[in-house]
């Protein structure tokens, strides 16, 4: 009987942690669907992923992508694009990634991710700055 509460006590404390993780997860798996995206000039596809808020203010799949394309540069075509720490709080996600661009210099990009009324992630933002650069 002990052992039983024991469990379900454990299992009821690490629950929130598992959904956090589960958040997380959902929010990189956004991100990496997106870059995926980029790397194959899918505007369409790419723009899926932008929440409504950037949607207002880019309202084509195509001023999207351009956008992305000169002011994301690093973000649309890199050498590499690795996870770092993400964190949730509330509804929201924010997702570090380490990139290295084209030229082989390095990037952290911070990527805040909403979560929709239908459970699904949406980015909200991502801002890049170059890596040993003061913020």
């Amino acid at each position: 009987m002990r052992i039983a509460a024991l469990v379900a006590a454990i299992a009821i404390a690490f629950s929130p942690l598992a959904a956090r993780a589960d958040d997380v997860s959902a929010a990189q798996g956004v991100i990496r669907a997106q870059e995926q995206a980029f790397v194959h000039d899918d505007a369409a596809t790419a723009y899926s992923y932008a929440a409504p808020a950037i949607k207002q203010i880019f309202p084509t799949p195509e001023i999207f992508m351009a956008m992305v394309q000169n002011g994301y540069a690093p973000v649309y075509r890199h050498k590499s694009f690795e996870f770092g720490d993400g964190k949730t709080e509330g509804s929201s996600v924010a997702q570090r990634v380490h990139i290295i661009d084209a030229n082989g210099e390095a990037w952290e990009a911070l990527y805040t991710l909403e979560q929709q009324a239908d459970g699904s992630y949406e980015i909200t933002g991502c801002s890049l700055l170059k890596a040993g650069q003061a913020v």
